[in-house]
């Protein structure tokens, strides 16, 4: 039978067909056996395209995510036999997998920090606070990690029309996110005297972590990165690393070394020929789009150029300040009072000089609370190019309390 099973097409209609007995109830190890008796080497972009489809045939992410585990458990043993390539020490996905390794160590160390409270010891305080602290941090730094995949990674894939997969594991993430949270939880209410009641719950519940993990990091390993590894291109290596080093240190591992896979290239180079836009440091944007942006910013923007005139304003649509288009060109002294003149000229003068970058005040203006923040900007070469005023109304802000998270439109 396997010298049947060919082609890729043929290994779809088995891996989907399979999938989908899972999701109707059939017995996860028949499955397994049956796969591997079909099929040998199945490799992770076969398992991804096999999910897409899915998804594109109608069945909701949200089926896929509740049955992942299955997946990865019929698969395991298959992709656990497919030799990897050696990635180079300073390879993203090197790093990657270095941050799961140590995610794994830290995990281990909440568990003997909860041994450490369970123990019959005077220094019970100590060893909760020391539980509760190392939590908060394989928090951060999990987050983080997540993050890294859901932000850099993923757009990569998506760009392939690889969509399904990374939805699925984004919402698994998520769903880690939350476990952790109210394991959290649990140790913030955790004291000397009601130990008996909370830390078995409390172990209880970061097993469950513990075991999402375990499968999320053997899926990012020889599912994700063997995809990604697969698919994309040295320039697009290079980019990743760069953004990459953006999130830093991640339990203790940096991304280290040099641009070995291809030159950082823009992807909007074609898009922003064709349509006349302008590139920016995070894009690219048409004239239009970047007036309708700053228009709808939720703060009043002025700029002042190196000459001390007045370049631009935004006309939001409740400005703090008036503003006329006859300021356009004029001195930014001969915009204020002659009261204030002497303080415009000293933060001026200070940006000029690089003595100072940024300065804010914030007043009461009829009612309503007003933060003010002068920025200087300076080129690539730390050139002083002119100051930036950024005025906002932050009555309602002030205001705020608990949190909203359910969807509540303003106007």
């Amino acid at each position: 039978m396997s010298e049947y099973i060919q082609n890729r097409e043929h290994r779809q209609k088995i891996l989907k067909g399979l999938i989908t007995d899972l999701h109707k109830g059939r017995d996860p190890e028949d499955v397994k056996r049956e796969f591997a008796s079909l099929t040998e080497g199945v490799d992770a972009t076969e398992i991804a395209a096999m999910e897409q489809r899915l998804i594109e045939e109608g069945m909701h992410p949200e089926e896929i995510k509740k049955m992942c585990d299955v997946h990865a458990a019929v698969f395991k043993e298959s992709l656990s036999k497919i030799e990897r390539r050696e990635l180079p020490d300073d390879h993203p996905l090197h790093t990657f997998k270095k941050e799961n390794s140590e995610a794994q160590k830290a995990v281990s160390s909440i568990e003997r920090y909860m041994d450490g409270v369970a123990a019959d010891s005077k220094d019970k305080e100590v060893a909760i606070n020391d539980l509760k602290e190392k939590t908060k941090y394989f928090y951060r730094n999990i987050d983080r990690h997540f993050s890294k995949k859901e932000n850099i990674f993923f757009p990569y894939l998506e760009r392939r029309q690889i969509t399904g997969p990374p939805s699925v594991m984004w919402s698994v993430d998520d769903e880690i996110r939350d476990m952790l949270k109210g394991f959290m939880g649990m140790t913030e209410r955790l004291g000397p005297e009601n130990m008996g009641e909370i830390l078995p719950e409390a172990r209880e519940n970061f097993k469950a972590v513990k075991d999402k993990l375990l499968e999320m990091f053997f899926k990012e390993e020889e599912i994700l990165s063997p995809m990604m590894t697969n698919t994309l291109s040295d320039s697009e290596w290079a980019e990743i690393k760069e953004q990459s080093a953006d999130f830093g240190e991640i339990f203790s591992v940096r991304e280290t070394g040099h641009f070995k896979y291809g030159d950082v290239r823009s992807d909007t180079a074609a898009w922003r020929r064709a349509e006349g836009a302008l590139e920016l440091d995070t894009g690219a944007l048409t004239p239009d789009q970047v007036n309708s942006i700053l228009t709808n910013l939720p703060v009043d923007v002025t700029f002042v150029d190196s000459n001390d005139e007045v370049r631009y304003f935004s006309q939001g649509r409740e400005r703090i300040f008036t503003r006329t288009k006859s300021i356009i060109g004029r001195k930014v002294q001969n915009c204020h009072p002659p009261e204030s003149v002497h303080m415009v000229e000293r933060i001026v003068n200070d940006f000029k000089t690089g003595r100072h970058s940024n300065a804010r005040f914030w007043l009461e203006l009829e009612g309503r609370f007003i933060h003010i923040e002068y920025t200087a900007l300076r080129d690539q070469n730390g050139e002083y190019i002119g100051t930036m005023e950024v005025s906002q109304d932050i009555t309602g802000l002030r205001s705020l309390e608990g949190e909203r998270r359910l969807l509540q439109y303003s106007n």
